[in-house]
């Protein structure tokens, strides 16, 4: 286990492989810890030095009293880099993780050598829909709503060909402590990053599953727009967290996108 002091927090985070090369950094969605990202890893492991944390309020982070911010998520990661002296990196961040990856580029442009956005976008549903949601965990926990997100997680195939597999990622979505999942759909509701991604000009790489229902693939090829030279990959056969249905795919769309920007 590797605690970190950051931002005020206890944050939970793994940085292995070798320090003098590239770090590519990620951060998971709503509901998730870092190990949605354990079947990207070892196809990238060889080559990039890799910090992977939880968020705050989510897997082992400490999950401070809401409502958050996406201030607070953003000044997480940059508190994380900058404590472990990594001075640029390659951020891939997944729905609430590329949100935070987009107003890290934003705000620390020094920090940020690359962005792989994720079934996210600019602005990730209405206020209206956040509001239900956030009613629905406070009147019956994480419970209340979790077979519909497991819905916008993956396609329906994968209920019948892994229902092992779909319900461990349940538990980890109902184990989220509820107050850090309230305080994230907070951040989300309240998050428009439109303008501040418009301004963006790193390398990007744009990803989504092409049955995705929570970020569709429409909504996250309209953000990949927004970024000059941005390019738009469509995974098929997967819903809204393809680095776990269609692993595969999503380091080879990677690793074709390193290898193009000279970065392996």
């Amino acid at each position: 286990m590797h605690m970190m002091s950051a931002n005020g927090i206890a944050i939970h985070l793994s940085d292995t492989g070798e320090q003098d090369r590239t770090t590519l950094v990620f951060s998971n969605s709503l509901g998730t810890d870092f190990r949605i990202w354990d079947r990207v890893v070892p196809g990238l492991s060889r080559t990039f030095r890799i910090v992977r944390y939880d968020k705050r309020g989510h897997g082992l982070s400490e999950a401070p009293a809401s409502p958050y911010d996406m201030a607070d998520h953003v000044g997480d990661l940059e508190a994380v880099l900058d404590g472990l002296g990594i001075e640029k990196a390659i951020v891939a961040g997944l729905s609430v993780g590329g949100m935070i990856a987009q107003g890290l580029a934003a705000k620390r442009p020094d920090l940020v050598r690359a962005l792989i956005l994720m079934d996210t976008a600019a602005r990730i549903g209405s206020v209206e829909l956040w509001n239900e949601r956030i009613d629905a965990v406070r009147g019956g926990g994480i419970e209340a709503i979790a077979d519909g997100v497991l819905q916008r997680w993956f396609p329906a195939r994968f209920a019948g060909t892994r229902p092992a597999e779909r319900a461990g990622w349940r538990a980890m979505l109902t184990r989220t402590p509820v107050e850090g999942y309230i305080g994230t759909m907070m951040a989300l509701r309240d998050t428009d990053l439109t303008d501040q991604t418009a301004t963006l000009t790193v390398p990007t790489l744009a990803i989504c599953g092409a049955d995705d229902a929570a970020t569709p693939p429409e909504l996250v090829r309209a953000t990949a727009g927004l970024i000059p030279g941005a390019r738009y990959v469509e995974v098929p056969n997967a819903g809204h967290l393809p680095c776990i249905d269609q692993s595969e795919a999503v380091v080879q769309a990677m690793s074709s996108f390193f290898k193009e920007h000279g970065f392996v």
